[in-house]
């Protein structure tokens, strides 16, 4: 029997039960607010008490439904304090762990999938679970060969669970949308929805974290641990230690926080650049920072290691020259040249009008971390950008309603949006452009007329 709660009706009861949970705790504070207690007193209780229905029930039953809080949790910085208060330790819960799959589950997976003398490949298996995640749980291991492993098993029933999952939460996106403000909900469920195959197949990311593995093999900023053994639902790489982002973001030194931040950034543009595959689950619980024989410094020393190839996009030239030419021309102040190009590419239809000038001065705060030589990210400024777009009396507001994402691109702005949650959650000083610069393709050179010339 599964150990995923995956009756459609079961997990459909407590998917339906989070609006309604909400909308009862908003009837109850107003009744409060009658009797008398501050506005504000019982506005932070119930947020407490939606934070903590909302990933417990997320956290409980995995599948679709904790990918979703996994996915949310790099937003968090973006909420206003008062919001994100509560929110975030519920979250942090989700980017480390969920309930476990009992043992003889486990065993029995194994067995299935590794066949009986499953136990003939392992020195030694570690029965309670390292980490715990949406699809599947890790054991520590020592293969027969005597490496240190991790053993990912997949759990029995998630393609359905998953799929049952996002859809029931797709038709309730609009009523979770008091949960999280200011997000629209609907194409991130949509989107995640759509690379469920994707996540199933261990095959698809065993060849994703090998390309990864041979291409930073011995390199001195980012460390991806080698496949050692994938099978149907099971999958064994090697073992890396260090400190989850996490704990970094939690409680780690400003040393700490600013190298992890600089690493992010890199393996973001690098990543795509050199293996043609751009690593698409960016939250906390997927890196670690690497101190090795060095935990005091210096901070160069230090690396990021990187887990869970499960969702990557396909990108065979980098990321799209497009994106880095659009990124120079509005630095450079060039409004009719920014409008065209995002005319052509798609983000604005043919049917829309929009001035360039207001398209400029919607872009170039959004894009202040590439102006400057260093950045620091912090929930403030993300709030503000948030605030800026999601308010419906600002000129941002109007124009972002007005803009489309293309198909193409979809992938690549959740990516970079979650990477970007992700360094002000760490509050990271960071030389993005330095970045930029090395790995983004019409960023510093008009690459795209030269490729339209060829």
């Amino acid at each position: 029997m599964s150990d995923l709660p995956r009756k459609a009706v079961t997990r459909t009861v407590k998917l339906a039960a989070l609006p309604l949970g909400f909308a009862g705790r908003t009837a109850l504070g107003l009744g409060k607010r009658i009797g008398g207690r501050p506005a504000e007193m019982i506005a932070a209780e119930l947020q407490q008490r939606t934070a903590e229905q909302l990933f417990s029930t997320l956290g409980q039953l995995k599948g679709g439904a904790m990918k979703l809080g996994q996915a949310l949790s790099v937003f968090e910085s973006a909420l206003p304090e008062q919001i994100a208060g509560p929110y975030r330790a519920a979250l942090t819960k989700l980017q480390e762990a969920a309930p476990p799959m009992p043992v003889a589950s486990v065993h029995a997976a194994l067995a299935e999938r590794l066949g009986e003398d499953w136990r003939e490949l392992f020195e030694e298996f570690e029965d309670k679970p390292a980490a715990a995640a949406s699809i599947g749980q890790v054991h520590r291991a020592v293969w027969h060969d005597g490496r240190e492993v991790a053993v990912k098993v997949q759990y029995p029933g998630a393609g359905d669970a998953l799929l049952s999952d996002l859809t029931q939460l797709g038709r309730f996106a609009k009523l979770l949308g008091p949960l999280v403000p200011g997000m629209d909900l609907k194409p991130l469920i949509s989107e995640l929805r759509d690379r469920v195959s994707e996540e199933l197949d261990y095959e698809l990311e065993a060849r994703a974290q090998s390309a990864h593995a041979r291409e930073f093999a011995g390199d001195p900023d980012v460390t991806v641990p080698d496949v050692v053994h994938h099978g149907d639902q099971v999958l064994v790489t090697e073992w890396l230690d260090g400190v989850p982002l996490s704990e970094v973001i939690a409680d780690g030194s400003q040393e700490m926080r600013d190298r992890a931040g600089q690493l992010l950034a890199r393996f973001l543009f690098s990543g795509a650049a050199r293996t043609g595959l751009l690593h698409a689950d960016p939250h906390p619980g997927n890196f670690r920072l690497l101190t090795g024989d060095a935990p005091d410094g210096p901070p160069e020393k230090w690396r990021l290691g990187v887990l869970d190839f499960g969702t990557v996009d396909r990108l065979p030239r980098g990321l799209p020259v497009e994106i880095g030419t659009a990124l120079r021309l509005t630095l450079e102040g060039k409004a009719d040249a920014v409008h065209e190009l995002l005319r052509d590419e798609g983000f604005v239809k043919p049917e829309i009008e929009l001035d360039p000038g207001a398209v400029l001065d919607y872009l170039l705060p959004i894009i202040e971390p590439a102006q400057v030589e260093e950045f620091t990210f912090t929930r403030d400024w993300l709030r503000a950008q948030a605030t800026r777009i999601a308010d419906p009396r600002s000129p941002a507001y109007q124009l972002a309603r007005q803009l489309n994402l293309p198909p193409a691109y979809l992938l690549i702005h959740r990516v970079t949006m979650s990477t970007i949650g992700v360094l002000c959650q760490l509050g990271a000083t960071v030389r993005l452009r330095d970045e930029m610069e090395a790995w983004v393709p019409g960023f510093t050179t008009d690459e795209r007329s030269q490729d339209t010339s060829a």
